[in-house]
């Protein structure tokens, strides 16, 4: 038996009629070392380009050229930097020890509250789907999400699985994303699955870089 770690965030928008949640799974035994590879990545990226250690990689903001995350100006005007940037970041999680990637999306063409509604029906599906992997082997796991618990739809999608036979354990756990490395790697995850199933034309340097840097994730799950 083992117990894993499963760093999750959401992306996607009303406006896309698009919900997806992505997650770095690992084991807690590799916890350090994947950590520890992570972070290693971050201190050649500032050797390379500037950008501290404890800056957070906010996929949105940092793809679409938002903010000044390098301490050089002359890098921060050129937007391709950025791009070449989150590429390296999902090449880097390929070695860590014990990890994994997913990610699950669902088209909606609900607004206003019941698209809330419908991105909770989406979690709950997730989680549903998870619990019964972590069974299927005899494992459990914990979620650790961005933010600060205000959202009362998690905590009630983890009760509703039966205490009795759940893998999942605990409601989710919540850290902020400025200060947690891994859940500022779930939101880059979610970014990439939503960019890869959306197909904006926009964004078409990004449409195939889920299925190369992630061949070992598989596609995103449609739930």
């Amino acid at each position: 038996m083992a117990t894993r770690l499963f760093y999750l965030d959401d992306s996607g928008s009303v406006d896309t009629g698009l919900i997806v949640y992505g997650w770095l799974e690992t084991d807690i035994v590799h916890w350090n070392s994947a950590l520890r590879c992570w972070l290693d990545f971050r201190k050649k990226l500032y050797q390379d380009t500037s950008i501290p250690a404890d800056f957070e990689i906010h996929a949105t903001r940092f793809v679409n050229g938002r903010d000044r995350p390098s301490t050089d100006p002359q890098w921060n005007r050129f937007k391709g930097n950025r791009h070449a940037v989150a590429q390296d970041a999902l090449a880097a999680l390929g070695p860590m020890p014990g990890a994994r990637m997913g990610a699950a999306f669902r088209r909606t063409d609900k607004e206003g509250p019941a698209y809330s509604q419908e991105r909770a029906a989406v979690y709950e599906a997730t989680l549903r789907r998870l619990d019964r992997q972590l069974a299927a082997v005899g494992d459990h796991g914990i979620i650790v999400m961005d933010g600060d618990g205000s959202d009362p739809s998690y905590q009630r999608e983890h009760r509703k699985l039966k205490l009795a036979t759940r893998h999942i354990v605990e409601d989710p756990w919540f850290a902020a994303s400025d200060s947690n490395q891994p859940v500022q790697i779930a939101d880059l995850l979610a970014y990439t699955a939503y960019q890869s199933i959306l197909r904006h034309k926009g964004k078409k340097f990004m449409w195939d870089w889920w299925s190369h840097y992630l061949p070992s994730a598989g596609a995103p799950w449609e739930v």
